[in-house]
């Protein structure tokens, strides 16, 4: 009987150890369908909600590690460009050339990249750079060249490197000089396009003739935004060199804008100026934001008074304070589906309805408000001020909203690259004049209403790698420390290289359609793709402490300069009373 009781021992104990066994796959089973569950609802969650988790999760990343990957990305596409089109104004990755803008070329790429360099530290590939400047460029050229560019990308470049040789001990060298003496060099045949009867500049200027030269286009005009941008990089100059021409040339247009300027309630306006004659006519364009934009970049002139005046309103030239305000009232409004705000243009000028598109170029104006606002300082400590109040929280508010507009362009594509431009989805009532004396709704956080009220139009759908919108990511981090910025960026950031990665050392180049998987490729590299966006972007995932604003002002090409509180020069524009 023993073994028969040993049998049903053994029987009864296997038989207990395969329900075991069972129970436990059953609930093995049952936690990996709710895990599986659970996966779902949160990729479904993450994938509806343009604004998913990240505010939650973007503390935890390892943004040493993103920083780097960006750094390989400038590296891999300034090393193509060194090896298939060094010294050329161009250069085209697919085809692996460049070309010229200008018989003997002006070196846009090489001192576009500069700063990015030595923001990156990257010495070992400075030397050939600094050598090629030195014994290469020449600016005596029979050539034309654009006033703006030509002020905002070489010599704003050439001040940059400057400027940083002084400050990051690892870009200096005995050669440093030749940053600043090419910036004089360039500077002084930039000067006879200050030459106008009204002292508005002239846009171009021929370098070896010492001669300005009026616009191709509209009329032989000058636009207020590029006109107003020149004076930082040129006032920076003067106190370089202690030569106040450079100064007195940038300072006139201003005494002529505060004297001339338009209506204070619509202050988007652009001046069209007959170079010859001193006369100006007006017209509406958006470009005005970007006017706003240099004045608050200006804040060193002196910063305490130039902040404290886009703060009230007050005593800026060109409406600067009251310009944003109109701006607002009269340009921005919402989208049908979800609410989204977005800066409209106005075709027929002001009084006229609007029309809803916006270009990736005014992407610029989240990171605007916010600077306006807070003058760059942490938004934690700005909240502390006696003179913070619901204005200010109100512009913070309206400058997170454009933001998402900003990233929206990029979310509602099949590639998670943003067009050139973008058409909205909005109601009649939302585009008749002045949208800002309405209330304005609540954004909704829904990817798939935001897919209802962006429309992308064939012609528009190109991506040429521009910087606006990482570059104010970069200053809303700053300023408010969310997580969710340097999200943003780094599905931006990804989004540029899985899709405009060309070969595997070829460099990164434009795109022609954001909606097309794969992208037909472009075969350009634009300069301010080292210049802007990948500093942006490596600024953006670098320690806060690293570059504060509160240090240095950007100048339209993303060319860093030092915030200067004392000057020998003071400003010598004042305001009419009206």
């Amino acid at each position: 009987m023993a073994p028969q009781r040993e049998k049903a021992t053994v029987r009864y104990g296997s038989s207990r150890s395969r329900s075991s066994y069972l129970k436990s796959l059953l609930r093995l089973r049952t936690v990996l369908a709710l895990a599986l569950s659970f996966v779902l609802v949160l990729f479904n969650w993450m994938r509806d909600d343009p604004i998913g988790v990240c505010h939650h999760v973007g503390n935890y990343m390892n943004w040493d590690a993103r920083r780097q990957r960006v750094k390989d990305v400038f590296i891999t596409s300034w090393d193509s460009y060194l090896a298939n089109a060094w010294g050329n104004d161009r250069y085209h990755p697919v085809s692996g050339a460049g070309s010229q803008m200008s018989p003997d070329g002006l070196g846009w790429i090489v001192i576009d990249s500069l700063d990015t360099m030595m923001l990156m530290n990257l010495t070992d590939r400075l030397a050939e750079p600094r050598k090629w400047l030195q014994r290469s460029l020449s600016y005596n050229q029979d050539q034309d060249v654009n006033t703006f560019e030509t002020t905002i990308r070489m010599l704003g470049g050439l001040l940059s490197a400057h400027y940083l040789s002084t400050k990051l001990p690892h870009a200096a060298s005995r050669r440093d000089s030749v940053y600043l003496a090419k910036a004089v060099e360039l500077a002084d045949r930039l000067l006879p396009a200050y030459e106008s009867r009204s002292g508005i500049p002239y846009a171009s200027v021929h370098l070896s003739k010492s001669q300005g030269i009026p616009s191709h286009v509209d009329g032989g005009s000058s636009s207020t935004a590029e006109a107003t941008t020149l004076q930082l990089e040129m006032k920076y100059l003067s106190h370089l060199t202690g030569n106040d021409t450079y100064w007195r040339k940038a300072e006139r247009y201003l005494m002529i804008t505060a004297l001339k300027t338009g209506s204070s309630q619509y202050s988007s306006i652009q001046k069209q100026e007959d170079l010859r004659h001193g006369k100006f006519d007006l017209e509406v364009v958006v470009t005005h934001i970007t006017y706003c934009r240099r004045m608050l970049t200006r804040r060193r002139i002196p910063r305490q008074t130039i902040l404290a005046d886009l703060r009230t309103g007050a005593g800026i030239p060109g409406n600067v304070g009251r310009g944003l305000a109109g701006d607002t009232k009269t340009l921005i409004t919402t989208t049908k589906h979800s609410s989204l705000k977005f800066v409209a243009e106005l075709p027929q000028g002001i009084g006229g309805p609007l029309s809803p598109k916006m270009d990736h170029l005014v992407c610029f104006l989240p990171g605007l408000i916010a600077l306006g606002a807070t003058g760059g300082h942490p938004l934690s400590k700005a909240r502390t001020w006696p003179s913070w109040d619901d204005n200010k929280e109100g512009q913070m508010q309206l400058a997170h909203d454009l933001m998402k507009t900003c990233w929206g362009m990029y979310a509602v594509t099949k590639t998670g690259l943003a067009p050139e431009i973008a058409w909205f989805n909005a109601t009649d009532e939302d585009l008749r004049p002045e949208p800002g004396n309405r209330p304005l709704a609540a954004t909704k956080n829904s990817l798939a209403a935001w897919k209802k009220d962006y429309i992308v139009k064939p012609l528009d759908a190109h991506n040429l790698q521009r910087p606006e919108t990482v570059e104010s990511l970069f200053v809303m981090w700053r300023i408010t420390e969310d997580p969710v910025y340097r999200e943003w960026g780094w599905k931006i950031f990804s989004a540029f290289e899985k899709y405009t990665k060309v070969g595997q050392r070829q460099g990164y180049t434009s795109v022609n359609d954001v909606n097309a998987i794969p992208p037909p490729l472009r075969d350009n590299m634009e300069s301010f793709w080292l210049a802007e966006t990948l500093k942006y972007l490596y600024l953006l995932f670098s320690p806060t402490d690293f570059i504060p604003l509160t240090e240095v002002v950007f100048n339209t090409e993303a060319h860093i300069l030092p915030v200067i509180n004392k000057v020998k020069w003071q400003t010598g524009w004042s305001r009419r009373g009206r």
